[in-house]
């Protein structure tokens, strides 16, 4: 089943405590869509690039399965810009440089051969974008993901309001699950984040993995233990492109699904952390990653019937 993927492809300048690029492609949509691509064929992605782009990335992307007739290049703007440095516990960071460049005139446009997509993950973007991109779908997919953060709830709360209303599941961490709520309890917060719209919440942990809520269910797994981890950024778009494009391949959206999703999203992460960018998603063997499953199933299964 088709996917859409919705959100920035740009350049990056990171530094962690391992090393530094100063110039990287990344952005939520490329990290989307390089996941989504191991599992889903086509990719239909929508986004913006500057004359600055390379062409090299544009034919890998290509080559994985992923339609770009949705990306827009304009000729005398550079693309987007982001610079931050990682702190020493890779969990925290500083936003040095943001260049929206491109991004400033970005007004997504769904081209005619993507109507009909089964699923559609929207990227963190200014939430006003976001509903662009669903009304301007003739026909509702079965699954409407949405990321945000906690930046445009302090600055375009009625338009993330809107939008909330009109998908299925959201994902936010944890901060931003409180942020949105005004609750510390994610329990209670889940709770109030479903009473706003989405029927379906993720809430990502990082390296303490993530929550699944559907009604009064709720699941949990764990972030695969990694001995170094190199480079955070793109890790939850990365996870979000694994867990749509698992759930496109097999057009299963139910709960128990939903589950498994989860862990092939957390799979797609532990990889992207291990190298700087998407370098590792790039060269990555469907092999290694069956086996990076496997090792979250033994990870995470225990035998019952415990005696206390």
């Amino acid at each position: 089943m088709s996917l859409i993927t919705v959100g920035t492809m740009a350049f990056d300048a990171i530094e962690t405590p391992f090393g530094k690029v100063n110039k990287i492609v990344g952005g939520s949509a490329l990290y989307a869509a390089y996941a989504a691509s191991y599992f889903v064929k086509p990719v239909q992605q929508i986004s913006i690039i500057g004359y600055d782009f390379p062409d090299e990335e544009l034919e890998s992307l290509q080559q994985r399965g992923v339609q770009l007739e949705g990306v827009e290049k304009v000729a005398d703007k550079k693309s987007f810009f982001w610079k931050g440095l990682y702190h020493q516990d890779m969990n925290t960071r500083d936003t040095l440089i943001t260049d929206l460049n491109v991004l400033e005139d970005f007004d997504p446009r769904v081209p005619d051969n993507y109507q009909g997509a089964a699923f559609l993950m929207l990227g963190n973007l200014m939430p006003k974008l976001q509903i662009s991109v669903i009304e301007q779908l003739k026909q509702k997919p079965r699954l409407i993901v949405l990321d945000t953060m906690n930046f445009w709830m302090e600055t375009a709360m009625p338009d993330l309001e809107a939008v909330l209303k009109k998908v299925d599941l959201l994902m936010v961490n944890d901060s931003e699950a409180r942020e949105l709520t005004q609750q510390y309890s994610l329990i209670k917060a889940a709770k109030k984040i479903r009473e706003m719209g989405p029927k379906y919440l993720i809430i990502k942990k990082g390296e303490n993995g993530a929550l699944l809520f559907h009604g009064d269910k709720v699941f949990f797994a764990p972030a695969f233990p990694l001995e170094e981890v190199f480079d955070p950024t793109g890790a939850g778009d990365t996870f979000a492109g694994g867990f749509i494009g698992y759930l496109a391949k097999s057009g299963d959206i139910s709960f128990e699904n939903m589950k498994k999703a989860i862990i092939a999203g957390s799979a797609m992460a532990s990889f992207c952390v291990e190298k700087f960018g998407n370098t590792r998603l790039k060269e990555l063997a469907k092999e290694e990653l069956n086996d990076r499953i496997q090792l979250f199933r033994e990870l995470t299964s225990f035998e019952t019937g415990l005696d206390l």
